[in-house]
């Protein structure tokens, strides 16, 4: 990785083209301005230069030098040069992201049936074709309603009999309706089985399906959809203030079934009126007054009491939005952009997704159906109307963690990469006007004019207690278990998995992790998409006396949890998961030890599931400083005059405003620039390799640079 505070150079990888291609021009300038060619036709090919700055004559060792990639004769149309991030947070570049975009639901006339997420697609009890109705009009870019009049979502267990009837009138109405039509229950449960269920390509890639969940899209998508799911409710009882209940799974009166979800008929079994909220697809076994299981196996019962679950729930709660959700990037989950196979991302997803809303979902959907029908399969969750209680919940999680103030909480924001802001997706709102919608513009609840119902939060005071305290758990465990450098990977979960692995630092101060979290990494986690898989991750666990380790012990770092996405074949999936150290090590007075050990706990569907790697990192806080330097291609200043953004040869600039937090903060990012007309105008097109000069301007001491290539992005990205 390269580190600058004096310009920097760099052989850039092969730009040749194919003659006669048809290319679209990006402009150099903001302005569109021609610029002047201070020197054409000089030849830049074999510069061997060291990503370390150092003086031009100084030799350097062999491991020193750059590697030079060669792609070949390139048939170019958009030529563009990316410098990206080595790794870190939200706006990380990796080799192709310089060149990435956000994901783009396509037009709708593009859905096809949903195949993915079925045990038994002969024998579903819904139907697999998901696609929405045809819309007469084109999708337009919907617009926040101003002036409205707040929607106050209550909490589902101490909703009035006032609001109950409200709320079954809406439901019924909306069951009356059509099946064809956009509004109709059928429409609306459809939507989930489309988007998350093979529905949907991503625009711009036909052969990449597009899938919501286990990357950062979970929250928005969710959002939005419960958004308008609530709006179109409202309308069709003539109520503008209409909103959604939530099921408030993370404080002990409201862990059960609300109640209002249950019986045939509504008010009660006398009545002949159909309850418009029951679903005859849950587990009889979890109807209220049971609790509910965040710690939930789907083909297992945990011997909990009453009281054991609920301090049960409020630890997994502590651990999910606090120990293991630090920063934006833990806490949405892994990156997902454009031209990424939804199946293959190596990124974790959030604690939350793969935790209580996982469990809520296995917990309350019947094991005795072919497919786990409704709540525990994806294609057909939206068919229960508890789906958008409990999602109200899991939207509600997104509030309070971003409300979590204070130097406790310091990177508690909503994530900044375009490509986040960016994504979007299409619904027909609650005019039956189909609509596109973006990440960015749903991050503020303010403008969707809807707000929650206060409910205490018991489970911010229920961190958990370490079992085995200053008990040396990684030297005892040393010529019993190997280290991460001595193990063969990747290891498969068929049974327990113990290893040692080595932080990247000891004896850590309270200053030191206010300027950096230390993680644990699973992954490469590579499982059979067809079944329910779990596992527990313990650390330092040492189980001297044969008792098993609980979520309420500190030694339960979370667990990684995925529900089945079935192909009726196998499909291989990849995915991650972290979780925060700081709290724990602390906890189990363990700050001073070199190794620690990782403990995998397979708990179900884990027989042919693989680990590819498991580490310890620091993720610092430093993005404080503005921070500008400029970037300069075939630039090669003979004469000793300096390049400006007169020339041709200077590409661009990147800048990034202070990002204070009173702290260190790292930030990554990256940046692109276009080099068709700057080759043309330096008369360099036939030039095998391009010269890339960066020349910090403020704020670079600290600043290091991961990546630097060039690529190719087809003109019809660009219109």
């Amino acid at each position: 990785m390269a580190s600058f505070a004096t310009p920097t150079t760099f052989t850039g990888i092969p730009a040749t083209t194919a003659a006669g291609n048809t290319t679209k021009r990006l402009p150099n300038s903001p302005f569109f301005s021609t610029s002047y060619q201070r020197s054409k036709r000089s030849t830049y090919r074999s510069f061997k230069v060291s990503c370390n700055v150092t003086d031009g004559n100084e030799k350097r060792p062999e491991s020193e030098k750059p590697t030079l990639l060669n792609v070949g004769n390139l048939d170019r149309r958009n030529l563009l040069l990316g410098l990206g991030a080595g790794a870190g947070l939200y706006g990380t570049v990796n080799l192709p992201s310089a060149f990435a975009a956000p994901i783009t639901t396509p037009d709708i006339t593009t859905c096809k049936a949903s195949t993915d997420g079925f045990f038994n697609l002969k024998d579903r009890i819904r139907t697999n074709a998901c696609c929405p109705p045809a819309s007469v009009k084109p999708v337009k870019k919907y617009v926040l309603p101003k002036d409205e009049a707040v929607r106050i979502r209550p909490a589902a267990h101490r909703v009035t009999p006032e609001y109950v009837a409200k709320y079954q009138k809406a439901m019924a109405a909306m069951r009356a309706l059509p099946d064809d039509d956009p509004h109709s229950f059928v429409q609306q449960a459809k939507i989930h089985c489309a988007y998350c269920n093979g529905g949907y390509f991503q625009e711009g890639f036909p052969s990449k399906e597009l899938q919501v969940h286990n990357c950062w899209l979970f929250f928005p998508f969710h959002r939005w959809y419960l958004y308008f799911f609530e709006r179109i409710l409202g309308k069709l009882i003539d109520d503008p203030t209409f909103a959604l209940p939530y099921w408030n799974w993370d404080n002990p009166t409201g862990m059960s079934i609300p109640a209002f979800f249950e019986g045939k008929n509504f008010p009660d079994d006398k009545s002949k009126v159909l309850n418009a909220a029951f679903d005859a697809f849950r587990n009889v076994e979890h109807l209220p007054p049971a609790i509910l299981n965040i710690d939930v196996v789907n083909n297992s019962t945990t011997d909990y009491t009453c009281v054991q679950q609920i301090g049960v729930n409020l630890s997994l709660m502590y651990k999910q939005m606090i120990t293991n959700s630090p920063n934006a990037a833990t806490f949405f989950g892994g990156e997902y952009k454009a031209g990424d196979d939804p199946i293959s991302l190596q990124n974790s997803k959030g604690p939350i997704e793969s935790g209580v809303h996982t469990a809520a979902h296995i917990w309350v959907g019947n094991p005795r159906m072919p497919n786990n029908e409704d709540m525990g399969n994806f294609y057909s969750s939206g068919w229960d109307p508890l789906f958008y209680t409990h999602h109200a919940n899991v939207d509600r999680m997104w509030k309070i963690w971003k409300d979590l103030k204070g130097p406790e909480y310091p990177d508690h924001t909503d994530p900044t990469d375009p490509d986040w802001l960016n994504a979007s997706y299409v619904f027909y709102d609650e005019n039956r006007e189909l609509v596109r919608v973006y990440n960015k513009d749903c991050v503020q609840m303010e403008n969707l004019r809807y707000e929650y119902e206060p409910s205490p939060l018991p489970w911010l005071n229920s961190r958990s207690v370490a079992r085995n305290k200053k008990a040396n758990v990684a030297g005892k465990s040393s010529g019993k278990v190997k280290k991460v450098e001595e193990t063969k990977f990747p290891v498969k979960l068929d049974k327990i998995v113990k290893v040692l692995v080595k932080r990247p630092a000891t004896n850590r101060t309270k200053e030191d992790k206010k300027k950096a979290y230390e993680i644990l990494y699973i992954n490469d986690i590579r499982l059979d998409g067809e079944k329910f898989v779990k596992f527990d991750v313990f650390v330092d666990d040492l189980d001297e006396d044969g008792s098993a380790c609980s979520p309420l012990d500190s030694e339960f770092a979370g667990s990684f949890s995925q529900l089945a996405h079935f192909r009726g074949h196998n499909m291989l999936m990849s995915s991650g998961a972290t979780f925060g150290l700081n709290e724990l090590l602390d906890e189990v007075q363990a700050e001073d030890e070199e190794y620690i050990l990782v403990t995998l706990v397979p708990r179900e569907g884990c027989q042919d599931v693989t680990v590819g790697a498991i580490k310890v990192g620091l993720v610092p806080l430093d993005g404080e400083k503005f921070v500008k330097f400029d970037v300069f291609v075939d630039d090669l200043d003979d004469d000793g005059s300096a390049c400006s953004p007169l020339d041709s040869e200077f590409a661009g600039s990147f800048s990034q405003l202070g990002h204070f937090r009173g702290h260190n903060m790292l930030m990554s990012s990256g940046a692109t620039f276009g080099l068709n007309e700057l080759l043309d105008d330096v008369q360099a097109e036939d030039d095998e390799y391009i010269l890339v000069t960066l020349v910090p301007r403020e704020g670079c001491k600290d600043v290091t640079v991961g990546v630097i290539k060039v690529g190719l992005v087809p003109s019809i990205a660009y219109g």
